[in-house]
């Protein structure tokens, strides 16, 4: 049985790691100038390659602040830490291709390219400096 110890605070860790996707997810969909969901459900691999780098990149440092987190408390702070920098390597890369929005619901995979290699990027530098 005390391989199952550890299934309690498992458990709450998984369920603000899910609350925090699911915040960033909320957050980061009103924060864009498309609606990727709906472009997603029309086949826009462009919408579906930017999100999806947006997500990865987010749960990178997610996955770090669970690893190093003190508390469930310390943990979801680290998580909205990664939420602000995420949203802002969108607006930042948004400030570099204003028209990234139009690009992406055309369809057109350079902007989505970039877009999703920049939040992977962010996200692999933002769960490094966690890692203090």
């Amino acid at each position: 049985m005390t391989s199952i110890a550890g299934l309690g605070p498992f458990l709450a860790y998984l369920a603000v790691a899910f609350a925090l996707v699911g915040a960033y997810l909320v957050v980061y969909l009103q924060a864009t100038g498309h609606r990727e969901l709906a472009l997603i459900r029309a086949n826009n691999r462009a919408a579906a390659l930017a999100l999806g780098g947006s997500l990865v990149g987010y749960t990178l440092p997610l996955a770090v602040s669970i690893h190093n987190a003190q508390s469930i408390v310390d943990c979801a702070i680290w998580g909205l830490v990664a939420l602000v920098v995420q949203v802002a390597i969108y607006l930042a890369v948004r400030a570099l291709l204003p028209d990234l929005s139009r690009r992406i619901e055309a369809g057109e995979m350079a902007g989505a390219i970039f877009l999703a290699a920049a939040s992977l990027a962010g996200g692999i530098l933002d769960a490094a400096a966690m890692t203090y």
